[in-house]
């Protein structure tokens, strides 16, 4: 495995379960939302404030999948471009808690819940992290559990 760029600055050694981290800072549009929406979930309430007026939520939202990808886009710049990340195996569940609408101002936040040195790789460790995009009232709109491999800055470490 390749050495890890010095300019990285959070290793494995530096991930703390239990500690909640704060990032990232990301206004929605009307436009972004319709224009995401068009391309990949063309769903009425995403596309037309009049046809989201006779929804369930009774606004024009943001399609869930429009709000996974603004999120993974906060948690590269705030989170991952300084991390010596090595990847995903995956989300274990993404839940959407509130709508996300025109205006709305999001930020993000993650605690990692568990982590662990690979067995089979020790320069690789695996964190538990539990992800959160939160509005400006501060409420949950979205959740991931996910699963992050990044590399330790000595492997030594992990024993």
């Amino acid at each position: 495995m390749q050495r890890q760029s010095s300019s990285k600055s959070l290793f494995w050694e530096e991930v703390v379960v239990g500690e909640t981290v704060a990032f990232g800072r990301r206004p929605v549009s009307k436009e972004e939302i319709i224009e995401f929406a068009s391309a990949f979930d063309p769903q009425p309430f995403h596309l037309d404030e009049e046809a989201a007026r006779s929804s369930l939520i009774g606004r024009l939202c943001a399609s869930g999948w429009h709000s996974c990808a603004i999120f993974m886009r906060m948690i590269v710049d705030g989170v991952l471009s300084s991390a010596a990340g090595l990847g995903s195996p995956g989300l274990d569940e993404v839940k959407w808690l509130k709508p996300v609408f025109p205006g709305d101002e999001l930020t993000g936040r993650y605690t990692c819940t568990a982590k662990r040195v690979l067995r089979s790789r020790p320069e690789v460790g695996l964190c538990q992290i539990l992800f959160e995009m939160l509005n400006q009232n501060g409420d949950v709109v979205m959740t991931w559990n996910a699963a992050q491999l990044i590399g330790l800055r000595t492997p030594e470490s992990g024993r």
